[in-house]
């Protein structure tokens, strides 16, 4: 008689445990945080899951205030996680002068791009005829400081390829 509570206690407390399940992080905490103080950060997700760049190197932001009126292109690369080739990230815009919404909709002036390997079917190059659809925002640019951050989402589609959406996208760079 004195066993049966200890036994019960033991099977609660074994059922209790045997319901604990590893939880996948949330791919928005795999980000890094929206920040305009130039930290040096990119990140985005891909169809729902984390894009962050194979490392700090493999991030650049380039602005010119005087080429075309204010030109910035963001690059960031990281090898794939189902082959061995980089995939590329680039978002570029003219006519860029101050904070504000940009339309990544007009192609070689403002769009963005993503490419997988070389000779790839599935990728989606400046200029090439497919659809694009979406927004870069420019939340801090401080030529003093040398610093633009903003945020970044768009969609890039053509026939029989995967339907890519970039969301949540952010940058912080310092100049």
């Amino acid at each position: 008689m004195h066993n049966l509570p200890l036994a019960t206690l033991l099977l609660a407390a074994l059922l209790g445990l045997s319901q604990c399940k590893k939880k996948d992080p949330d791919p928005v905490d795999q980000l890094p945080p929206a920040t305009q103080t130039g930290a040096n950060t990119v990140g985005c997700l891909l169809n729902g899951q984390a894009w962050v760049p194979f490392g700090k190197d493999h991030f650049s932001v380039y602005y010119d205030p005087g080429y075309r009126y204010g030109t910035i292109n963001i690059s960031l690369t990281k090898p794939s996680k189902t082959s061995s080739v980089i995939e590329t990230v680039a978002i570029f815009s003219d006519s860029l002068r101050k904070v504000g919404k940009y339309a990544l909709t007009f192609p070689k002036h403002q769009e963005a791009t993503y490419s997988i390997g070389y000779g790839n079917p599935c990728s989606f190059f400046a200029g090439d005829p497919h659809y694009r659809a979406g927004e870069l925002i420019i939340t801090q640019l401080d030529l003093k400081a040398g610093i633009i951050a903003g945020t970044f989402e768009f969609t890039l589609a053509k026939p029989g390829c995967d339907t890519l959406k970039f969301t949540q996208g952010r940058f912080d760079k310092k100049l």
